[in-house]
Parts: C-alpha cells; sequence; structure tokens
C-alpha cells in the first residue's frame, strides 16, 4: 500500500547493498584475477588459484542486484517514488549510459589506432596485420543487425502500448518478442565465435584480434545483460506492474536496448564492414 509523503524526496533506509555489493566485486575482480594468473601467493602461506573465488564473487554481486533491485521495485509500490525521484532515477541512467558509451569508445580507439596511425610496437620493427579468414559482413553479421533492429522496433512497440494505453498483451508480447530476438543475436554471435575460433583466429596475440573479440565481446554482454533487463520487465508486465504514468524501470530498460542497437550498428560498420577490409588487406 502507497503512503502519503508531506514531501518529493525519498529519505533512504540504512542499507548493506552498497557495502555487500563492493566487497563481492571485489571478490570477483580478485578471483577473476587469481584465476587467469594460474594462482596469486597470499603472503607466501598459499597461492589461491582456481575459478571458485570467482565464481563466489559472481554469484554474490548477483545476489546484490537481485535484493537492491527488489527493494527498489518494492519503494515504488509503496509511494516512495514521487515526481521528482523519478526524475532523479532517469538522470542517473542517462549518467549512466553516458558512461557506457565512453567505455565502448575506448573500444573502438583500440581498434581504430592501429589502422589509422601505424606505429612502431618495438623498436625497429613495425607491426604487421597477420593473415586471416576475412569475415563477411553480409551474411551472419547483417542477419544479426536485423535481429537486433528488430528486437529494438519490438521495445519500441511494447513502449507505445505502455503510454498510450494499449492492450496489456501488447507490452508483454512486445517485450517477449524482444527477449527472444536478443537470445537468438547472443546463439549467432556464439556460433560465429566458434567459427572465427575454427579459422584460426586467436583470442589475443594480435592487435587486430584483440580488439576485434573485446569489442564485439563486450557488446556481447551488454545484450545478455540487457536480455534479462527486459525478461524482468516482462515479468513485472505480467504481474500487473507499470502505469503510464509510472514505468521509469520499463525506459530503462527501453533506453538501455536501444544504446545496444545504436553500438552494434557502429560495431557492424566500423569493424566488419571497413576494418575487417583494412587489416586484411
Amino acid at each position: 500500500m502507497a503512503h502519503a509523503k508531506d514531501h518529493d524526496y525519498h529519505i533512504l533506509n540504512p542499507s548493506i547493498w552498497p557495502l555487500l555489493g563492493a566487497v563481492a566485486g571485489f571478490v570477483m575482480l580478485f578471483g577473476a584475477v587469481a584465476w587467469m594468473a594460474d594462482g596469486v601467493p597470499i603472503f607466501g602461506l598459499f597461492s589461491i588459484t582456481g575459478p571458485w573465488l570467482f565464481l563466489i564473487g559472481f554469484v554474490a554481486v548477483l545476489y546484490t542486484m537481485f535484493g537492491w533491485w527488489r527493494e527498489v521495485v518494492i519503494e515504488s509500490h509503496v509511494g516512495d517514488h514521487t515526481g521528482v525521484v523519478r526524475i532523479g532515477l532517469r538522470y542517473g541512467f542517462i549518467l549512466f549510459i553516458m558512461s557506457e558509451v565512453m567505455f565502448f569508445v575506448a573500444w573502438f580507439w583500440t581498434f581504430f589506432k592501429p589502422a589509422l596511425y601505424p606505429m612502431n610496437e618495438y623498436a625497429g620493427s613495425e607491426y604487421v596485420p597477420p593473415e586471416f579468414y576475412a569475415v563477411d559482413a553480409f551474411h551472419l553479421p547483417l542477419i544479426n543487425t536485423l535481429i537486433l533492429l528488430l528486437s529494438g522496433c519490438a521495445v519500441t512497440w511494447a513502449h507505445h502500448a505502455l503510454v498510450h494505453g494499449g492492450p496489456r498483451k501488447d507490452i508483454k508480447n512486445g517485450l517477449l518478442i524482444a527477449v527472444v530476438l536478443g537470445l537468438l543475436f547472443t546463439g549467432i554471435q556464439a556460433y560465429e565465435y566458434s567459427y572465427l575460433l575454427y579459422k584460426g583466429w586467436a583470442f589475443g596475440e594480435d592487435a587486430f584480434f584483440s580488439a576485434f573479440f573485446m569489442a564485439t565481446g563486450f557488446h556481447g554482454a551488454h545484450v545478455i545483460i540487457g536480455t534479462i533487463f527486459l525478461f524482468v520487465c516482462y515479468l513485472r508486465a505480467a504481474r500487473g506492474d507499470f502505469t503510464a504514468e509510472k514505468h521509469v524501470g520499463f525506459e530503462a530498460a527501453a533506453w538501455y536496448w536501444h544504446f545496444v542497437d545504436v553500438v552494434w550498428l557502429f560495431l557492424f560498420f566500423a569493424v566488419y564492414v571497413w576494418g575487417v577490409s583494412v587489416f586484411a588487406g
């Protein structure tokens, strides 16, 4: 039940989630480093190896995300998310997306720099791109581009139905279609990766391979995150959440998904259409 408020702001109660999230993130990062480095010695007494510490931190991060966002949803239901609070949430998510834009700018620059400004990596030597199987941009990459654009259309359909008072089934169907297309995109990208590795590509070992897999791989991770985001919105819409006036969580998911779409368009033209031809000579 919503409760009456005599002000427009949300005064937060003490919460364990920020501290737990920070500890979980540190454990996950430390565990990942120990795993990739084949062990990290601790004060010369013992060595941490294997993926277990990373997995413990990863599960703790997922638990923190679930618990923290569950409390945010509850706060909305009890009336803590006034108009002013909803504006602040929107601004916060916009700033988050801006930080994500700069994150991908760094990977794009890592990709462009060796092609636009080739420099000697070592004294007396010059970077020579390896010979590799050239990807046909208008095969699987184009199919994935169309899939992602169609998923964005489905999200827009659901958003339009929500804002303009359309049938609840249109909201659910639009979100469900977007989720299915997101899963299809991820499956096709996984198949493409396996095929490229079969054709002799490698994770690392070369500037082009590193830039390609880091840029497209991080985008793939964002697709997975966005798919989960949309699926949670689908579950919430199925239980009757979201109204035309109050749907910040839905808006955040839609903005995030459209951001993922736009980044992929840049990746498609910059990496697949232009970059592969440049590095392949």
